[in-house]
């Protein structure tokens, strides 16, 4: 399959810096989304770390005998490990951590996703949006199990608040789950800034009005901005397209 793909961050309109990252390989085969926190500095760090030890596990074991979900585990963990020790290099960052959301393509594999946090992937089909990860969030776990309803969530007090993250000691297991792809699907990649701000309509709205990646992609941060634009905004569209 051939892909053509796009990034775009900005820091909104409140935030005077920007504690997001992404990461696209040039060549197609992996994309990266990480939104980090924990302070100025230790935020920019965390996703900063993130993004890069990913990347550099992934290239470095990208032909190796691991399979694809044991691939991207594996990276998260090691990311996950450099921002432990970045910690205890730098004690005034001890409480820095960050979300990530990876997808790869490896290969004749099917694409596989693996996330942390709620950095989200949604899929796009026939002017059909769907959200594919599950945020690991307090919120989510209550909307799960019926506590709250999603309208609730969005402006609940502990909707912020991560049941998982990387820069964490008790972090020991990642999922990935395989990803159904097929010609004309858009793949998007966000932090939660642009999530926050728009619901899963207007993300759709977006994309049904921009079938150009990089107009939807300035059209998505834009939405997201007139809405508030209160935190950092990234978003990575990947479309799959016909073998020319």
């Amino acid at each position: 399959m051939k892909l053509n793909f796009v990034g775009l961050t900005d820091p909104g309109l409140i935030r005077s810096n920007n504690q997001d990252a992404y990461y696209i390989d040039p060549e197609g085969r992996f994309f990266i989304v990480a939104d980090g926190m924990g302070g100025h500095a230790g935020g920019e760090q965390a996703s900063h770390i993130a993004t890069q030890e990913i990347r550099g596990y992934l290239e470095k074991n990208w032909q190796s005998s691991e399979s694809t979900p044991e691939l991207l585990k594996n990276a998260l963990l090691f990311a996950n490990e450099a921002i432990l020790q970045d910690q205890q290099n730098h004690p005034e960052r001890a409480d820095m951590g960050t979300t990530a959301v990876v997808v790869v393509f490896r290969d004749s594999d099917l694409p596989w996703c693996a996330h942390i946090g709620d950095s989200r992937l949604y899929r796009y089909r026939k002017s059909q949006l769907e959200q594919i990860t599950e945020d690991h969030t307090w919120v989510a776990r209550a909307i799960k199990i019926g506590d709250i309803t999603e309208e609730e969530a969005r402006v609940h007090p502990f909707r912020h608040v991560l049941s998982r993250c990387l820069g964490r000691e008790d972090l020991h297991q990642v999922e990935g789950q395989p990803l159904d792809i097929q010609v004309g699907d858009r793949l998007l990649l966000c932090s939660d800034g642009l999530t926050e701000e728009l619901v899963a309509p207007q993300i759709k709205t977006c994309l049904d009005n921009f079938p150009v990646l990089d107009k939807a992609a300035f059209s998505l941060v834009e939405a997201a901005k007139e809405e508030g634009g209160h935190d950092n905004i990234t978003v990575v569209l990947v479309v799959v397209e016909e073998n020319s």
